[in-house]
């Protein structure tokens, strides 16, 4: 979500003629967009932020702006006595007081209202064109891009400060949406990815609206566009009708991102997940049993928090013998880490050592690299087709469609080509393969002096 808002910043930006820096030292304005989700995050803002001071000490010109879920949606008087040589605070998905503060008269007495309408974000829209561009230094080079569908979250699981900062849940009109996605594959996009902090939540608050499965539907039907993936999925509300729409839709990924979280009862009550483990064990089945039908069939990602206050040891291997029953393909590791102003910081202590947090940590780490390079194994000699994105490192760097990070050698220019590509070699983490039909080729000239 984040990476989507610096691109409608930096776009709507460069409709009033400035060009992207690479070095701050030489920008004229410096728009820091912050996460917050763990407190390593919110220090790293702190720590860059006042980084920048010296900057502004240096050059008084210089426009600073702090935007993003550090700023939140509601008052922050602290943060602007806190750090007076911040000159703009914007809530998360909103380039408009920044755009204001740059479109003001002289004076700054007064602020450009229409301008400020045109490029606001938080009610989901994106303009009076519906569509800002990329920024010019993506454009032609993005291969996927992320489309926001839902901003903030009325969910409230204990532990979330997404709620608090980001705001109550807001779906996007469809027609935003898909002048969007029309206007991404115009500028050389060929897969988005919708976003929402509980994607399959889309248009449950616009009764008139179309529903993710629906909406899905609707984009599979755009031209140019090769692949369409949805995340985060929330376990309580993935319907069989959104999965039939996986299952259906050429264009739409068997690539499911649903988090568990934990794998005890009582951690997912105090979590206030709204789901228990049975539940989320029929869940995987279902997805299993609808998206299985082809090579490679689906993947399905998760979310793990180790170290939840009060998780006992016991718990902890509830949760590893869950992910070794079901072996995921992957799991996003983190550990607890309290946000003041959640329900789980007031009514919890943060009862379990960073050590201890930590080793659990290294102990799924370990376990999911394992069943990872299991999964990974089953591709070897298969062909998958990859979608490829960019050239790292001499090689180029694409994914299949269970988005396995696969590269091959070329020398021509991959961008934004789908090619059928044979697995050769097969690591947790990423793939390496050749072009399919080089290597029947191959094998031709081999017979034929």
């Amino acid at each position: 979500m984040n990476v989507a808002d610096s691109q409608r910043v930096s776009s709507a930006l460069e409709r009033l003629g400035l060009s992207y820096s690479r070095s701050a030292e030489e920008a004229d304005i410096i728009v820091l967009n912050t996460c917050v989700v763990r407190q390593s995050a919110e220090n790293k803002a702190y720590g860059r932020l006042y980084s920048l001071k010296p900057l502004k000490e240096k050059r008084p010109e210089l426009v600073i702006n702090l935007m993003g879920c550090l700023v939140g949606v509601k008052g922050y008087d602290q943060l602007q006595k806190r750090f007076p040589f911040v000159d703009v605070f914007s809530p998360p998905s909103d380039p408009g007081p920044l755009i204001a503060y740059l479109t003001q008269e002289e004076s700054r007495q007064q602020e450009d209202d229409e301008t400020a309408r045109r490029f606001a974000l938080m009610d989901g829209e994106l303009g009076t064109d519906s569509a800002l561009p990329l920024p010019k230094m993506e454009q032609g080079k993005l291969v996927s891009a992320h489309v926001p569908v839902v901003l903030g979250c009325s969910h409230s699981c204990t532990f979330c400060i997404i709620p608090y900062r980001r705001g109550i849940e807001r779906s996007r009109p469809a027609e935003t949406i898909l002048a969007e996605v029309r206007a991404l594959v115009a500028q050389g996009v060929r897969e988005v990815t919708f976003l929402g902090q509980i994607v399959d939540r889309y248009g449950m608050d616009m009764p008139d609206g179309p529903n993710l499965a629906r909406l899905l539907r609707i984009t599979n039907e755009i031209e140019g566009l090769e692949r369409i993936r949805f995340l985060t999925s929330h376990p309580s509300w993935m319907t069989d009708e959104l999965l039939d729409a996986v299952a259906e839709l050429p264009k739409v990924m068997p690539h499911i991102e649903v988090p568990v979280q934990a794998g005890d009862d009582q951690v997912l009550a105090n979590m206030r997940r709204g789901y228990t483990i049975e539940d989320y064990r029929r869940l995987v089945e279902r997805i299993r049993s609808r998206l299985n039908g082809g090579t490679p069939g689906v993947s399905i990602a998760t979310d793990i928090i180790v170290g939840f206050p009060g998780e006992s040891e016991a718990q902890f291997h509830r949760t590893y013998d869950l992910l070794e029953e079901l072996k995921l393909d992957v799991a996003h590791l983190a550990r607890y880490s309290p946000r003041p102003g959640t329900v789980a910081d007031r009514r919890f202590v943060d009862d379990i050592p960073p050590a201890e947090k930590m080793r659990r940590f290294r102990v799924l780490e370990e376990q999911q690299e394992r069943i990872a390079a299991e999964i990974a194994a089953r591709y070897l000699g298969e062909t998958v087709d990859v979608l490829f994105e960019e050239k790292v490192k001499g090689r180029w760097k694409g994914r299949t469609t269970t988005n396995k990070l696969v590269f091959i050698e070329d020398g021509g220019d991959l961008t934004g080509q789908v090619i059928k590509v044979r697995i050769t070699w097969a690591g947790p983490w990423s793939m390496q393969g050749e072009q399919a039909n080089r290597y029947k080729t191959a094998n031709l000239l081999n017979i034929i002096p």
